[in-house]
């Protein structure tokens, strides 16, 4: 018996939605209508292709206990008018959820399980609901706790080590605390964020992948502060320590609402596409660490993920590394002595675009794509930390 040919995977298309701040222009569209946007919209970009031949949908969505429970994936099917003929699934590996999406639908079709797939995130903490823990016996008498599922811990099983489930802010103080980084170095690096994703935007190269909304007054990522500075940056108090803190508001990413989607397809379905491949699927590796340190999940997962692709960090030309922390991200920069800085993030990053949890991990990996077809060859990288430690890399070429 011989054994089975894995096939090589493209990425045809990506497309997003503008990132929306929290409580901001998005906060009125429901998770399962900004995943059916996305969906859409990649569909209509490609009009050659036959919507019934897609495979599968696959999204990340890192909380679903709201309007996006129930399989978020298959309501995007139904809502975007795809033929019902076409399934969908739904994939939750927390901060990493879209990222995760992207790589068990490229998994298919190097295995010959799919031709045409659509994989994507999408996340609205805006509408993120408050749950109720289900009562142990019928008719409590006392008081019952509420807790909000935003983002982070929520009823934690008491047998988890306490050091485990301190807020994901702490967990970047821990990192700055240990590998020596000071306020002002997580400071600038937030600064440049905003400033180079702002320069993105003015110079039109975010045109080719955002989709906005129709009937929502939102062009832009909304988060981006074009007039931030050093000096008020400076003037924002740590959040998670009082005494000796460093991570800010300013220097972490915030709240966020939006959604991503990426075409793939095999040599067949490119045919089936009629278009031009932005890049095609390389390599990717997911690791663990002790979930306190979660913002160094990146670290050896990108270095593996290099290594399965037989390049080396000499031979990336853009890296979108998710921010979640300047201090987490700066954390994992400093443990790849061989990259070279310029080349993460060059049209910003989630301290200034955002981080819709769900969704960041679809939009870095598209992200890579567009930029390795602008630069028209090229490896790419696309990583993120995951909350409760895990992180997860994508190595892409053109």
């Amino acid at each position: 018996m011989t054994e089975p040919r894995v096939r090589d995977v493209y990425i045809v298309d990506a497309v997003r939605t503008p990132v929306g701040k929290y409580g901001g222009a998005l906060a009125g569209t429901r998770p399962d209508d900004l995943a059916a946007h996305v969906v859409r919209a990649l569909v209509d970009r490609t009009p050659e292709l036959d919507p019934a031949r897609i495979d599968d949908v696959c999204f990340g969505d890192a909380n679903g206990a709201g309007e996006d429970n129930r399989n978020v994936a298959r309501m995007a099917v139904l809502l975007a008018g795809l033929p019902v003929t076409v399934p969908g699934v739904t994939v939750n590996r927390l901060c990493g959820s879209g990222l995760e999406a992207v790589i068990q639908a490229a998994r298919a079709i190097a295995h010959g399980d799919a031709h045409i797939a659509v994989a994507g995130g999408v996340e609205s903490m805006s509408r993120a609901p408050y749950v109720l823990r289900k009562p142990e016996r019928a008719f409590p008498a006392g008081h019952q706790e509420m807790f909000s599922s935003t983002l982070g811990w929520r009823m934690v099983n008491p047998r988890m080590r306490p050091k485990w489930t301190v807020a994901l802010g702490e967990g970047a103080e821990l990192i700055a605390e240990q590998h020596g980084i000071t306020r002002e170095q997580q400071d600038v690096f937030a600064l440049a964020s905003h400033q180079k994703a702002a320069r993105a935007w003015r110079e039109g190269s975010y045109d080719a992948e955002v989709v906005p909304l129709p009937d929502v007054k939102l062009e832009r990522d909304e988060t981006i502060r074009e007039a931030s500075s050093l000096e008020s940056l400076s003037k924002l108090k740590p959040v998670f320590r009082t005494a000796g803190g460093t991570v800010t508001a300013g220097n972490s990413s915030p709240l966020n609402d939006g959604a991503a989607a990426l075409l793939l397809v095999d040599e067949e379905g490119l045919r089936a596409t009629g278009r031009e491949p932005l890049a095609r699927i390389r390599a990717s590796a997911v690791t663990g660490v002790e979930p306190q340190l979660f913002g160094l999940g990146p670290v050896e997962a990108v270095r593996r993920a290099l290594d399965r692709s037989g390049r080396g960090f000499g031979d990336v030309a853009t890296f979108e590394l998710n921010e979640a922390f300047a201090a987490q991200a700066l954390g994992c920069i400093g443990q790849w002595p061989d990259l070279d800085p310029s080349v993460v993030n060059p049209r910003g990053g989630a301290i200034a675009i955002g981080h819709p949890l769900g969704a960041s991990g679809a939009r870095l990996a598209g992200s890579v794509a567009h930029q390795l077809a602008a630069l028209g060859s090229g490896t790419g990288l696309a990583a993120l930390c995951i909350g409760v430690g895990q992180g997860l890399a994508l190595v892409l070429e053109r």
